[in-house]
């Protein structure tokens, strides 16, 4: 099943066209929507596509799609309850993210510290080691195993537009292209 969800997903993926969105200025709250696009490399494995996200800290709703807006996988998060749904609308269920996204695509969803580390932030509760860049924004993180290196911010006090998030044979950029603070 994952060969096949990484086969589609990569025949149907493509060049997404960049759209400009302001960011908020200053750190991005506990609720938050962003959407850019995400390619991600496991193995001799690569995929790329767009990522439409909805967080708050008792729920998440990703779904990555094709960049032509078909939808590959949808994960939802309500509390401690995971699901995940591909596009033959076949649900798969398990009690973390990483462990749902390694078994059904082939790759871990870091979504333990994700939300953090797209706003960044270290994840509270987890040692972590940081690099600075000369802004004094956070240009590397080390933590969970995890090593996130922030490569682009769209402005000197708003949130990272660029992250590249790499683990063992795994590596996943992300470019969020829209942010929206939800209250």
């Amino acid at each position: 099943m994952r060969s096949a969800l990484f086969w589609v997903w990569l025949l149907l993926a493509g060049c997404a066209a960049v759209q400009e969105q302001p960011v908020p200025a200053g750190p991005i709250g506990d609720a938050f929507y962003l959407s850019g696009r995400v390619s991600v490399k496991y193995g001799a494995e690569a995929a790329s596509g767009k990522i439409v996200w909805q967080h708050d800290p008792a729920n998440d709703d990703l779904l990555f799609s094709t960049p032509l807006g078909q939808g590959v996988a949808r994960i939802v998060r309500r509390d401690a309850l995971v699901s995940l749904t591909t596009s033959d609308q076949k649900v798969y269920r398990a009690g973390d993210v990483e462990t749902l996204t390694e078994q059904v695509l082939g790759w871990r969803l870091p979504l333990t510290g994700l939300p953090d580390w797209v706003r960044g932030r270290a994840a509270a509760g987890a040692p972590a080691e940081t690099r600075l860049d000369n802004s004094q924004r956070l240009a590397e993180l080390r933590q969970s195993g995890w090593v996130v290196e922030f490569l682009e911010y769209k402005s000197a006090n708003g949130p990272p537009a660029l992250l590249r998030l790499s683990r063992q044979d795994v590596e996943i950029r992300l470019v969020i292209d829209q942010w929206r603070v939800e209250p």
